[in-house]
């Protein structure tokens, strides 16, 4: 069985500054270390920091006083940092730069006297957090029946921002959509679209070229992983969402003679090569990995943890 992996997968430079700061503050603060909500989609990741001393909270009143509060990699609102501030909370912000960004789109929009559409999942809580800091009604759409029903006039001056996780392709009917019905629209450009959303989207494209079935290791409450394997269903190639090795049915890949294996952002490497482990037990497997975009970036750590 020949086993292709993406180029590239897994860990993107904001989940790695996310996990990086909860274990920096671990060391610098000790187990008072709280963190609002998954600080990445993924258990693994989570029960690992769990391991090491690391608190996860749903609110951020349930965080005693006296703790550090550490906010999630998806962002929060404007109530959830104002919450915290009136508790008097040391907090350490792990939103990734990218999210924080459409942050400030939005709010520029708003400046300018726009009404903001943000495509996006509703319930996502990078979504929850990017409506609660732009000021005033935002607009949420996932899909051009619902841009054909915004209750917005025409002529009025609009602008739309997108969740992270969606890639251009994902948004460009919905954008296409908007961009028919209003006259006076703006948004942002293409290259302010996640590039790790892009770039592991493409490596699916790929992938599914050359694989019998596409394996994509990430979580099922993950945005991004889900639509790895729903790239991988739309071009005719079996594609199954586990969250590790044990999720593997031998069944999927029995006849197959190349599996593709893929990972969502969150997800880290040591779940690869255990899915890697699994085929291994099924048969014979030679690995390989398909040439893709090597990706370099990375984001910097707050000031209190810099120096650590």
């Amino acid at each position: 069985m020949k086993v292709l992996l993406a180029q590239p997968r897994g860990f993107c430079a904001g989940v790695v500054r996310a996990i990086e700061i909860v274990e920096r503050a671990l060391e610098k603060y000790g187990p008072s270390v709280y963190v609002r909500h998954e600080i990445v989609h993924n258990r693994h990741v989570v029960d690992g920091l769990k391991a090491k001393g690391a608190r996860f909270v749903d609110e951020v009143t349930e965080i005693p006083e006296g703790a550090v509060a550490v906010f999630s990699a998806h962002g929060v609102s404007d109530e959830v940092e104002r919450s915290a501030r009136l508790r008097n909370l040391p907090v350490l912000d792990a939103t990734c730069p990218l999210v924080a960004k459409v942050h400030a789109q939005g709010k520029r929009y708003v400046a300018q006297g726009r009404t903001v559409v943000l495509i996006g999942h509703a319930g996502h809580p990078e979504v929850e957090g990017t409506m609660g800091r732009i000021p005033g009604r935002v607009h949420l759409v996932q899909n051009e029946a619902q841009v054909a029903a915004l209750d917005i006039a025409t002529d009025a001056p609009v602008a739309y921002v997108t969740q992270t996780t969606l890639s251009v392709d994902d948004t460009r009917s919905v954008i296409a959509a908007l961009e028919a019905r209003f006259r006076d629209i703006v948004g942002p450009d293409t290259k302010d679209i996640c590039y790790a959303t892009q770039n592991r989207q493409a490596a699916v494209r790929d992938l599914a070229k050359q694989a019998d079935v596409i394996l994509v290791v990430g979580a099922t409450n993950s945005s991004n992983s889900n639509r790895l394997r729903e790239i991988g269903t739309e071009a005719g190639v079996p594609t199954y969402l586990i969250a590790d090795g044990s999720g593997l049915d031998p069944a999927w890949v029995r006849e197959a003679r190349v599996v593709g294996v893929t990972a969502g952002a969150s997800a880290p490497e040591a779940l690869v090569e255990q899915v890697i482990d699994t085929l291994r037990r099924i048969g014979d497997v030679e690995v390989s990995v398909i040439p893709g975009v090597e990706e370099n970036i990375e984001f910097r750590l707050p000031a209190e943890l810099a120096d650590r």
